[in-house]
């Protein structure tokens, strides 16, 4: 039920409403495998016609929209599940410390990055939260739009759009912008939908933001 024709989304006006209904239960059961966030199921509508055009690839019209969300002037959505606590915000050069989901919400919900929480040892029990350096340019752009107005503890969704604010083509391994994928076959599925013209390349991320360090004027940082 992944595979074949039904994973097209130019499926025939014969099989719409069969593919539509199958799309929707794919994303909503791939929200809810989060142990971290308590999500409602996005209601997207089908992309606008003519989306397998390159030159279109941009064009805000292909981007799926969802009604729950909230839309930026700069094309990415966000809707807050938990907000966070606290005075503290991020700035340029502080470090966000924080764990993630991610899915191909606009390619029948596939799962690229799915965890519930941290894993690590017993003495530090966040070392495989990712860390990013605000306005390092080493995170997707949207998503650390997503992260700058978000506070310690809080969890949101950021929907991003194909294009400057999604991962680059030219860095496929995802070594220079993250998140990077920590299974290659979460890294071979959100490639597949990337090098892809003729799929709705929209990503979401389910993010949690654990901690703010915030930079100490020497070349580090205070722990949050």
């Amino acid at each position: 039920f992944l595979g074949g024709a039904n994973l097209s989304l130019s499926a025939t006006k014969n099989n719409d409403d069969t593919t539509q209904e199958n799309r929707r239960q794919i994303i909503q059961r791939a929200l809810s495998t989060i142990p971290l966030l308590a999500l409602s199921n996005p209601s997207p509508s089908h992309a606008a016609s003519g989306a397998t055009n390159m030159s279109n690839q941009y064009a805000p019209e292909f981007v799926q929209q969802y009604e729950d969300f909230i839309r930026t002037d700069e094309g990415w959505q966000y809707k807050d599940v938990k907000l966070g606590q606290g005075d503290v915000s991020l700035e340029n050069g502080d470090r966000a410390v924080f764990d993630w989901s991610g899915y191909t919400i606009g390619y029948f919900g596939r799962p690229f990055e799915a965890k519930g929480g941290p894993t690590g040892g017993a003495f530090d029990k966040d070392v495989d939260y990712f860390r990013t350096v605000i306005g390092s340019g080493t995170v997707v752009p949207g998503l650390e739009k997503g992260l700058m107005s978000m506070k310690p503890g809080g969890v949101r969704q950021v929907i991003v759009p194909y294009g400057p604010l999604t991962y680059p083509p030219n860095d496929l391994e995802h070594a220079k912008i993250g998140p990077k994928p920590t299974t290659f076959s979460g890294q071979r599925a959100l490639n597949f939908v990337l090098e892809n013209p003729r799929v709705d390349r929209t990503l979401l991320f389910n993010v949690k933001l654990v901690r703010i360090d915030k930079a100490n004027g020497k070349g580090g940082f205070t722990r949050g």
